[in-house]
């Protein structure tokens, strides 16, 4: 076993691509590459953008110096395959067709897993992803929604809710494995996971399904005046969702999805948006309420991540409401560039099989 594994990691976003290089959980470099709107609209599909994409990752190793043949492994944030329950995977042309097709949905982190695998092909080594988006690990009773049509979906953020579970596990003394937690995501979209001993049994549709109301998304909207709405005639179909998801939460209530806009609207005296913003608070929660009864009560510790998680108001207003439930642990930002990294490592130690996507 080598002491020390170097490892590219890529992170592909709608109109940006992270990259770092690490030596083990030590970072060579990071970086964000941001794509101009108008190159991005060159393409039909997300797929079409792999070429021009890669270039540009290439290009900015070469530029830093860094050697692609000093690697030890290339790893992709995992895009919508097909669901799968949570661990490290290792790229095979399967996944890449069904990357490339988007067989649960088109969005830029298909192009991750996709990436790394023709950058490591061609470098004869292993290609990997880590708590792809599509992790599923519900339960039977949490599949259920009330109308036999629609079944609920496991949609949120499980790279970055793992990642901070296991820090939460490793700073009380034990492995994720052995501990139940709720974790709340919170960012552009906000999830809050219910995970039990190491599995997300339980989570909202972070996406455009339920749950909180976001920076960007309204969460559960009442159903009935949703139903309203859609046959209103006012609005088309990719107007409504564009409310949904992109145009709802505190963009729509004060037209930015920058928390700390809205904290400065607030020390400005603007009643409105401290409402709003405190609402936001309120629902987390809720959810959060929700999520320990899945757990009977049985809650180590209930985590705190994500970009919104570094206001330390916001954070006060869920503590207040949640804090009789369990000690809550705030890690602010997210760790998805480290998280893949560690993945990759723990395999690499042994620590962890190795899965075979199918």
């Amino acid at each position: 076993m080598k002491e020390t594994y170097r490892i590219l990691a890529v992170n592909p976003g709608s109109t940006s691509t992270k990259i770092a290089v690490y030596d083990n959980e030590q970072p060579v470099f990071e970086e964000v590459l941001r794509h101009p709107v108008e190159e991005i609209k060159k393409y039909a599909a997300i797929c079409d953008q792999f070429g021009f994409r890669k270039e540009v990752i290439v290009n900015t190793l070469k530029e830093k110096k860094i050697s692609l043949d000093s690697l030890d492994a290339v790893v992709g944030r995992g895009g919508n395959m097909k669901p799968v329950e949570g661990g490290t995977y290792k790229v095979n042309p399967q996944m890449v067709e069904d990357l490339k097709v988007g067989v649960m949905g088109q969005h830029a982190s298909n192009l991750g897993g996709v990436i790394a695998f023709d950058i490591a092909n061609q470098l004869g080594l292993e290609a990997f992803v880590v708590d792809p988006v599509v992790v599923d690990e519900f339960e039977d009773l949490a599949r259920v929604s009330g109308m036999p049509e629609i079944q609920r979906k496991s949609k949120d953020h499980p790279l970055n809710q793992k990642a901070a579970a296991r820090q939460a596990a490793s700073e009380l003394g034990g492995e994720y494995s052995q501990f139940n937690f709720i974790v709340g995501h919170l960012g552009g979209g906000i999830s809050v996971g219910i995970h039990r001993k190491g599995r997300i049994i339980d989570v909202n549709n972070a996406l455009d399904g339920d749950g909180p109301f976001s920076p960007e998304r309204t969460g559960g909207l009442p159903v009935g005046s949703l139903i309203d709405m859609c046959y209103s005639g006012k609005y088309t179909k990719e107007e409504l969702r564009k409310k949904i998801v992109g145009g709802g939460g505190l963009v729509a209530y004060l037209g930015t999805n920058d928390g700390r806009e809205v904290q400065k609207m607030i020390k400005a005296g603007d009643q409105k948006a401290r409402l709003i913003y405190e609402a936001m608070a309120y629902q987390i929660a809720k959810e959060i309420g929700a999520g320990a009864t899945v757990l009977k009560g049985e809650v180590d510790a209930i985590i705190l991540t994500g970009g919104l998680a570094y206001d330390d108001e916001l954070m006060n207003w869920i503590k207040e409401r949640v804090g009789f439930i369990a000690r809550v642990m705030v890690y602010p930002g997210e760790f998805e560039m480290l998280a893949m990294v560690q993945g990759v490592l723990r395999v690499f130690r042994g620590q962890e099989e190795v899965k075979i996507y199918k």
